[in-house]
């Protein structure tokens, strides 16, 4: 199995797809910068007398539960709606699932709108989505992405949708395919909004990909292959994610074929 990891880079960039983001107030800053970065356009609204006519115009939306509120979920679930009557992609970032019973409420409420096309977490929250009973740390994984394929292959086959598991591997499952991607830096985990970008950049790519699952291995190899060269410039937290968003700016399809790590089963 090969994925265009550089045809789909070169993909993106040519056309600049709109991704509707409604993200939490923590990274919207950075999601968006990220975005813009790798070539993509971002919109954050998440105004209820707004987000289906926005969502109309967009390549994909992105829905990420990291702060909640009950006029933002109504806004996620009409905005959900039209872009499933739309036929457009939406990506699904449970932030947090698992914690409280509030926030299992929500997704349980999104995920009954519209099947997602992507679901993009770390291994706690897929556990937790899959209604594993889980120990969650606030927002922070308490478990590995290998141990969650089973969790992930269940939520892959319930909702039809590709489940993408982050992690020291990311692990990305669609029905009977699996990609490993190897890419990727321990410091990433110590920057906020790197998780929520990585959901964002799959929004970018699965709008211009027709294969979801080849969509979801591009944006976490993209991903890891920027973290390693961000790196060799930045050991800091601080300097990272300034060295990281450059690198997205940077990355040619060069890069992604040299460095990328990408097995299948």
């Amino acid at each position: 199995m090969a994925i265009q990891l550089q045809a789909n880079l070169e993909k993106l960039r040519g056309s600049a797809p709109l991704v509707h983001n409604i993200t939490n107030f923590v990274v919207m800053n950075f999601t968006a910068n990220a975005l813009l970065a790798v070539g993509a356009s971002p919109v954050m609204a998440h105004a209820v007398e707004e987000v289906e006519g926005m969502v109309s115009i967009a390549g994909a939306l992105v829905i990420n539960i990291g702060t909640l509120s009950g006029h933002w979920v109504e806004g996620m679930k009409l905005a959900m709606k039209r872009a499933a009557e739309l036929g457009k992609p939406i990506i699904l970032d449970p932030v947090g699932a698992g914690a409280t019973t509030y926030r299992n409420k929500v997704l349980t409420e999104l995920l009954e709108t519209a099947p997602p096309t992507i679901i993009r977490g770390n291994g706690s929250e897929i556990l937790a989505l899959a209604g594993a009973n889980v120990q969650t740390k606030g927002v922070d994984s308490t478990t590995d992405s290998v141990d969650s394929i089973g969790a992930a292959q269940a939520l892959s086959v319930r909702f039809g949708s590709v489940v993408s598991v982050s992690g020291a591997v990311d692990v990305i499952v669609y029905g009977d395919r699996t990609a490993w991607v190897s890419n990727g830096v321990p410091l990433m985990t110590k920057v906020t909004g790197m998780g929520c970008s990585a959901s964002a950049i799959a929004g970018a790519f699965a709008a211009v990909c027709n294969d979801p699952f080849e969509a979801a291995v591009s944006a976490a190899a993209t991903m890891g292959v920027c973290g390693e060269l961000a790196y060799r410039n930045a050991k800091l937290p601080g300097s990272f994610q300034i060295a990281f968003l450059d690198t997205l700016a940077e990355v040619s399809p060069a890069h992604l074929a040299e460095l990328s790590r990408v097995k299948f089963e």
